[in-house]
């Protein structure tokens, strides 16, 4: 009973662990983050022309361009600006901002 009560708790641990992840909300994460700042509100009317339009981007296309801009496997155009924020989310908060960007139009 005792190995089970564990197991139980171990489960129930994982779960609980990974609630945070689930329930971000890549609107909240767009701003607290900055992505704001350059990109709009609206994620289509950015600070500059040279700055892309992310709302109804495709969810994995937005994410890997994240991914590839914080590794340093992209490193054109105006990512030098991007790359100097790119520190302050990791990849669950990537994943949920690309996520809510695709449901934008």
């Amino acid at each position: 009973m005792n190995a089970l009560k564990s197991v139980l708790i171990s489960i129930a641990a994982a779960i609980t662990a990974s609630l945070p992840v689930l329930a971000m909300d890549g609107a909240e994460l767009y701003v607290t983050k900055t992505c704001v700042a350059c990109h709009g509100k609206d994620a289509k009317t950015p600070l500059l022309p040279i700055y892309p339009k992310l709302a109804g981007q495709s969810p994995d296309y937005a994410y890997n361009q994240m991914v590839d801009i914080k590794s340093g496997a992209r490193s054109n155009g105006m990512t030098a600006a991007m790359r100097g924020v790119m520190h302050l989310v990791n990849e669950e908060e990537m994943r949920a901002i690309a996520n809510w960007l695709a449901t934008l139009n």
